[in-house]
């Protein structure tokens, strides 16, 4: 297992695998422990927190949202609750920054600060502060595979190369897979250091892999949205059936990829991701 610069294709097939969420069931615990309730407190909003709690989870976990930009979720939840429950003062100022920063990280949003007028963008990067500790502070026991993961891994690497592509740090997905001992599964982990799942993937492309020999497997929009980015295909594991999602990734999935056959099969994938998120 190598990073993205020294990695070498060896097999014709590349099979690309998201993490949180995806492989890992990380993404529903990280939300409902860490970055609703860390919203909670910092613009102290425990009045209304049982509907506001309920909403981050839509829109950061059950609609075509799903994993967008933390800071994005964050300015279309302050702009529910600003509009439904108690003003949130300098909104406008962060929600500014969010749609047009070059860099959407807390180095991105620190550096921003010096010219802030408003309270909201310092509230901003210390709610995010605060969801880095109390994931930090998850225990080793709230970060394990779905079921089925491991095996859909293994069946990938029986036929194709297989690449994680997420855009968590690399630190954190390589103890999480090392943990739970998936990486030996993986030939190469390209996280956020190595630039977005679309840079990743185009990377990849050019090891020397045909497009239509390349899938993207992932649990969000984002992922579907990089794989088509580069023309290749996408897989979607969908949320709260992940079981059956990798189960069917070993029995249909692969062997469509690999008999050339997946084109037609992927779009009926497509129209189910899009009905389970809530669109379509």
């Amino acid at each position: 297992m190598t990073d993205l610069p020294h990695f070498v294709k060896a097999r014709d097939f590349l099979v690309c695998v998201d993490s949180d969420g995806c492989a890992m069931d990380t993404m529903d615990i990280k939300h409902e422990r860490c970055f609703g309730p860390c919203m909670v407190e910092e613009w102290a909003l425990q009045p209304w927190a049982g509907p506001i709690l309920a909403r981050w989870n839509e829109i950061n976990l059950y609609t075509m949202t799903r994993g967008v930009n933390r800071f994005k979720g964050l300015a279309m939840a302050l702009t529910e609750i600003d509009a439904r429950y108690t003003p949130i003062e300098g909104l406008a100022e962060f929600r500014a920054w969010a749609d047009t920063a070059p860099e959407l990280s807390n180095d991105g949003l620190a550096r921003a600060l010096p010219g802030a007028a408003g309270p909201c963008m310092a509230k901003a990067l210390s709610w995010s502060r605060k969801v880095n500790a109390a994931i930090n502070a998850l225990p080793e026991t709230a970060k394990r595979p779905f079921a089925g993961a491991a095996e859909g891994l293994a069946a990938a690497h029986g036929r194709a190369d297989v690449a994680v592509v997420s855009s968590a740090n690399r630190e954190a997905v390589e103890e999480e897979w090392a943990r739970c001992g998936l990486l030996n599964s993986v030939d190469v982990l390209c996280c956020q250091d190595a630039g977005s799942k679309a840079a990743c993937i185009a990377q990849l492309l050019a090891k020397g892999y045909a497009p239509d020999h390349i899938l993207m497997v992932g649990d969000a929009p984002g992922d579907k949205a990089a794989a088509e980015k580069n023309g290749v295909w996408f897989y979607p594991i969908l949320v709260r059936h992940e079981a059956a999602s990798w189960a069917e990734l070993i029995d249909t999935a692969l062997p469509r990829l690999l008999a050339g056959t997946y084109a037609p099969y992927g779009a009926d994938c497509a129209d189910r991701f899009a009905r389970n998120l809530g669109q379509g």
